[in-house]
């Protein structure tokens, strides 16, 4: 198992500074975000080689964090290319640091991004050490478990790209769709399949390793780079205030109503 993590690490220290010498040629450190779900794709082909072409769960697993990996980025691709400059989160981010914007960038986007990349990827290596062993109803769960992530995530996102492709739009804020239940349902949706892939590492040995990888996405969605840090950009904006007294921030529920 550690060597595994020594060769997965070694990777992801590779890959992650092979794309910050492309955001720096490129001035523009968004394209982290590309790379965030590709990475996990990347990780997942290399534990399952170095694991002999692993299991049909390691397949199983493999499969899904490709679909989800390359819906993901190339959603994110498409999307800041539509978009004039840096995206404003990275813009702030080279503005505070000034002079050390060069070796910040690479320490507190990338690496950072990286290391979170690497524990987040720890199912995969739990799987990858487990020798042959069988498929079981847990890991059924987590499949179905996983779909309904995946798919939450993937409307949202649809629902937000066409609500934002109309001109009328401009300047609102998406209240409708999966939206009126959740003012964040695609990082719902992406909590959730994250716990579907824990849960096809279910029993197996060092299965509570596996734990840190939902548990540490959902705190970072819910508490540090997810909805804080979006919702900073709508500070004092009255029409985002007035949807979210009655929008859930993350767990969909029904609306509130009105006076409530």
């Amino acid at each position: 198992m550690l060597t595994l993590f020594t060769v997965c690490a070694t990777v992801v220290f590779c890959y992650m500074s092979v794309w910050f010498l492309l955001a720096l040629a490129r001035k523009d450190n968004s394209i982290a975000d590309v790379a965030w779900g590709m990475g996990f794709m990347l990780l997942a082909w290399v534990t399952f080689f170095y694991a002999d072409a692993g299991t049909v769960r390691h397949l199983v697993m493999n499969v899904c964090i490709s679909v989800w990996a390359i819906r993901l980025s190339g959603y994110i691709y498409q999307r800041n290319a539509h978009k004039p400059g840096e995206d404003f989160r990275y813009r702030a981010w080279r503005e505070a640091w000034g002079k050390n914007w060069v070796w910040r960038s690479y320490l507190q986007v990338f690496l950072l991004q990286g290391f979170f990349m690497l524990l987040i990827a720890l199912p995969l290596m739990v799987v990858a050490n487990s020798g042959h062993t069988g498929w079981n109803r847990i890991n059924s769960a987590g499949l179905i478990v996983f779909t309904i992530g995946f798919l939450f995530e993937a409307i949202a996102d649809f629902q937000l790209a066409h609500f934002k492709s109309q001109e009328s739009n401009k300047g609102k804020i998406m209240t409708s769709g999966l939206w009126q239940y959740s003012r964040h349902p695609n990082y719902f949706g992406e909590a959730v399949l994250w716990w579907g892939i824990f849960l096809m590492a279910v029993p197996l040995p060092y299965w509570y390793v596996a734990l840190i990888s939902p548990v540490l996405l959902t705190w970072l969605l819910t508490h540090v780079s997810g909805v804080p840090m979006l919702e900073s950009k709508y500070k004092n904006n009255p029409q985002f205030e007035q949807y979210a007294q009655k929008t859930s921030a993350f767990i969909p529920l029904p609306p509130k109503k009105t006076g409530s």
